[in-house]
Order: structure tokens, then sequence, then C-alpha cells
């Protein structure tokens, strides 16, 4: 158990931080996988905009690797490209 008054503080907003990283993981992750479920172009095109955002959101506190978000952004319009 921690000792410090601002240790016990920073143990508590850790779990609130790791829990509100899990949510908005989670949720971009199923966003991703629901666009690359779709096999009409127009809605995936119209998906596309909204999961690359969450993606930037993502890279940019830091929960996921700013290179990850740019190589899944990359990938997800190359399957949008390929659909008819």
């Amino acid at each position: 158990m921690a000792n410090h008054k601002s240790s016990i503080k920073r143990i508590r907003s850790n779990d609130a931080k790791r829990v509100r990283n899990r949510y908005f993981h989670k949720t971009t992750r199923n966003a991703v996988r629901k666009l690359r479920s779709l096999t009409s172009k127009k809605e995936a095109e119209g998906l596309m905009p909204k999961v690359s955002a969450m993606l930037d959101k993502l890279a940019k506190t830091n929960v996921i690797h700013a290179n990850k978000a740019s190589n899944l952004k990359s990938s997800l319009a190359l399957y949008i490209n390929g659909l008819k």
C-alpha cells in the first residue's frame, strides 16, 4: 500500500486514466472492425473520416503509437479503394 498522500492520489488517477483509455481503445478497435466488414464502398467512405479521427485522437493522447494509427489509416484506405 502507498504511504504518501500524493502516491495514493496517483494510484486513483492512474486507474481512472486506464479505464478511460481502455474504453476509447476498444471503441476504436470495434469501429475499425466494423469498417473492414463493410462491403459497400459508399458506406465505407462515409465511416472512414470518423474512424480516422478516432485513430488520430488515440495517437495524440499516446494511447496508441502515431505510426500504428498511420498504418491503420493507410490499410483502411487501401481496403476502401479496393471495394466496388
